[in-house]
């Protein structure tokens, strides 16, 4: 990976530093107004917003919530933000009501050296999403060094993300750092033996990060509803099954890819089928060959687990991305939870590499208990999976040409 900067980098002590953090949590209507259900985007960021403040940075917090269409709404406001972060920061925080303009000067003019202000959704200007190069100096224009601790907004080169990295000297906050090296300790340079745990619904969400792990994995799980496209594409029938068969030629390149690269291709030996899908329905295990015309395929079966458990037995480096079965109706958890807690274990037992993230997946391993016993878990959806495919992201990029 190119070097990029971080705040070790940066003389920070009386500057004002420009933060783009994720804030874009849950929230939910109270009797005293909008309260956050889930606060582990801004736990995340605290780290930062603390070594700032402590050396002096006079912190301005830049965020997006929501798609409020590049127009202000009350109902997308970051407001009730800045009073959970208060309460975590033991001190104040000031919310400017916009994140230009007036409203943002007032606010970065009566700061002292270590006080932290939050401005408004950057969304509410449709400039942000535009990476309007106007908006982005307008930004820019209240800060003298730019910080980006958002690796989950990275995959947008938006203005608050890419536009005034190119504008003030940047580096890469410390969540940005951990998840860059992470990532780059999973995939980038991986120790080997190296596997990878791909399920899901869909190989259509998928293909191009199954394309990219197949020529980087020495071994790659494919489980959920996107394995049975892959049996249906050896011809095997998987009944009523979730399944893509306009996708059954892309499969066979992906098999036949991993065959040439080397790659050890886990498809399920036996599955876990129902009548029907719903909590409590009566279960059977049978091999994957042996599916019935009017059986779902909801889960992988022990033995599929058995052999999936080896492989990350033998593994030193796992990335993990989506759920083995239908995780949220029990019995259909099994898999996704056994070989879950087996990685967890080998994490904590023989040293394995073990980093998660996308989409489904941070449920997956909290309903397992398994989340806080890997090496990492990324919050960060579109931006993990992008990674993950190999592609290029505009947010780090912009860091690396600074």
């Amino acid at each position: 990976m190119t070097a990029y900067r971080t705040l070790d980098d940066l003389d920070v002590a009386g500057k004002r530093v420009l933060v783009r953090v994720d804030f874009n949590v849950p929230m939910q209507d109270g009797p005293n107004g909008k309260t956050i259900t889930d606060a582990t985007r801004i736990d995340r960021a605290l780290p930062t917003i603390e070594a700032l403040s402590r050396a002096g940075a006079r912190v301005l917090l830049l965020s997006h919530y929501g798609r409020p269409k590049g127009a202000p709404d009350p109902e997308m406001s970051l407001k009730p933000v800045a009073a959970a972060l208060s309460d975590r920061l033991g001190g104040p925080v000031e919310f400017a009501g916009d994140c230009i303009g007036p409203q943002a000067e007032k606010v970065v003019k009566a700061m002292l050296d270590g006080d932290v202000a939050l401005f408004e959704n950057t969304r509410f200007h449709p400039g942000e999403e535009k990476n309007d190069p106007d908006f982005a100096r307008a930004l820019a224009a209240n800060g003298d060094l730019y910080v980006n601790d958002a690796f989950s907004a990275a995959h947008r080169a938006h203005a608050s993300t890419e536009g005034v990295a190119r504008l003030l000297p940047s580096a890469a906050g410390r969540a940005m750092q951990r998840e860059l090296d992470y990532l780059q300790a999973a995939l980038g340079a991986p120790v080997r033996p190296m596997m990878a745990v791909v399920g899901g619904a869909k190989v259509s969400t998928k293909i191009e990060l199954l394309l990219n792990l197949v020529g980087k994995a020495n071994a790659l799980v494919v489980g959920g509803g996107m394995a049975n496209t892959f049996l249906f594409a050896k011809g095997v029938s998987v009944g009523k099954s979730l399944c893509e068969p306009d996708l059954a030629d892309t499969a066979r390149e992906i098999m036949t890819q991993a065959e040439q690269s080397g790659c050890a291709l886990i498809l399920p030996d036996d599955v876990v089928v129902a009548k029907e899908f719903k909590e409590g329905a009566t279960r059977e295990v049978r091999p994957a060959s042996g599916v019935a015309a009017d059986d779902m395929i909801l889960d992988l079966g022990p033995d599929t687990v058995d052999r999936i458990a080896q492989t990350i037995e033998g593994a030193k480096t796992l990335v993990w991305n989506g759920p083995l079965g239908a995780f949220e109706i029990p019995p259909f958890d099994t898999a996704t939870v056994e070989a879950a807690k087996f990685a967890a274990r080998r994490v904590k037992e023989a040293g394995l590499v073990a980093v998660a993230g996308g989409g489904d997946t941070v449920a997956a391993l909290n309903h397992a208990q398994a989340a806080d016993d890997f090496t990492y878990v990324s919050t960060a959806g579109g931006a993990f999976l992008e990674w993950l495919e190999g592609k290029t992201l505009p947010g780090v990029a912009a860091l690396q040409a600074s």
